[in-house]
């Protein structure tokens, strides 16, 4: 998180210092560096590479992106058709549910379509087939890597994919590729590997009659210390065996400290431990953090740099020292997190939050009208741009 701060000049200090806060800070290099492994991954293992537009959409980077990325996936309508009018490529639609008044329009902008239960195979599954269009279906082979409850496909009752065997091995002929998705944040390889074999043994059978299989996002392969050739290996041998093209749905991975959330100290109060008010919001701005219950990880204060990890919410420290910094919606728990500094905070003060890409512009919303934060970006060139700012007429388009 310190990174993102140490790499900025004099030049781009100097031109930010003039955009009002808050706003969302990109840095296409910051990202190139975690396509780059990417990349490597691909041409060693023969996987392609898909970014999940359900954690980062943000198309005024996609031109930088494209180069080391096959296409998209996608969970909606919307992102499909995102996908392939702002990156082009391959362009994989999947959703829990297609209504049946958007099927039609989806299967014109996607290269591949995968359902999420044989009612919605058998619905739409032959429309798409008409239309030379590669169908899928989703597994759930009820077995995880998630800490958490809430992302978990393989939890008690899931509604994510289809789990029975024989039942599935019925309809082999109507498909030509499986997507499993059962990653949340898995920096472990050994449990990837051995989730894989399990997955094997149920399912082997079927993967001899595919041409394609995706085993989705949440794999952490950018992590400095995760196992890289390993899991290429792992990858080149599975797709040796069956006879199959493997995808690979990297979202958080695509642009892990891509990005900062940039803010401004508006009050500062003290009530058993120092208190700072900025003017964003974990329930409006950064979503997922409240979701999860976690803090925000703090990657700089006007010119300091910060390396401190955001950690489980429930874990915000009793430290009377440690300031607890708060985003300024009326939610009494919208906070972002205890964060031991070199100097208290004072009215003003520039405050980042780090690795602000995933799951936040995706999800940010107008609660209590607190202001949208602009969106800016550092080009590889270095040129710093305001690629989008929101004002009134936007909150109150988004209303009624």
């Amino acid at each position: 998180m310190s990174q993102f701060f140490e790499r900025l000049t004099a030049e781009q200090k100097q031109a930010l210092a003039k955009i009002p806060t808050p706003y969302y800070l990109l840095d296409e290099r910051a990202i190139i560096d975690n396509l780059i492994i990417t990349d490597k991954l691909c041409q060693a293992s023969g996987a392609k590479a898909l970014l999940a537009l359900k954690c980062f959409a943000t198309w005024g980077v996609f031109d930088a992106m494209k180069p080391y990325l096959h296409g998209t996936t996608s969970s909606s309508l919307k992102e499909v058709r995102l996908g392939k009018e702002c990156f082009g490529g391959e362009t994989h639609a999947y959703s829990v549910a297609y209504s049946e008044h958007e099927i039609d329009e989806v299967l014109e902008y996607a290269d591949k379509i995968i359902f999420n239960s044989f009612n919605q195979l058998a619905r739409f599954g032959k429309k798409a087939a008409a239309k030379n269009i590669p169908v899928g279906l989703r597994l759930n082979p009820q077995t995880s890597n998630s800490s958490f409850i809430i992302a978990d496909p393989a939890r008690p009752f899931s509604r994510l994919g289809e789990h029975d065997v024989d039942a599935i091995m019925a309809v082999a002929d109507s498909i030509s590729g499986v997507m499993i998705h059962n990653n949340c944040e898995n920096a472990d390889f050994e449990a990837f590997s051995q989730s894989l074999a399990d997955i094997e043994g149920r399912f082997g059978k079927l993967f001899h009659r595919l041409e394609w299989i995706s085993f989705g996002g949440g794999i952490h392969f950018i992590d400095p210390d995760y196992p890289l050739e390993k899991f290429s290996n792992r990858l080149k041998e599975f797709s040796d065996k069956y006879g199959v093209q493997i995808y690979l749905e990297p979202g958080e991975a695509s642009v892990h400290q891509g990005a900062v959330l940039v803010t401004s100290v508006l009050d500062t109060l003290h009530n058993g431990k120092p208190l700072a008010v900025v003017d964003a919001s974990i329930e409006a701005h950064m979503l997922d953090l409240l979701i999860y219950r976690q803090s925000s990880p703090l990657a700089y204060v006007n010119d300091t740099a910060y390396d401190i990890k955001g950690g489980d919410f429930d874990g915000v420290t009793a430290d009377e020292t440690a300031v607890r910094i708060y985003g300024k919606s009326c939610l009494a728990g919208d906070i972002f997190g205890d964060y031991t500094l070199n100097k208290p905070l004072q009215i003003g003060d520039k405050v980042a939050f780090g690795n602000a890409a995933a799951y936040t512009m995706v999800k940010k919303n107008w609660f209590n009208g607190v202001d949208m934060p602009s969106i800016v970006i550092i080009r590889q060139s270095g040129e710093v741009i305001v690629q989008r700012q929101f004002d009134y007429d936007d909150y109150k388009n988004s209303l009624s």
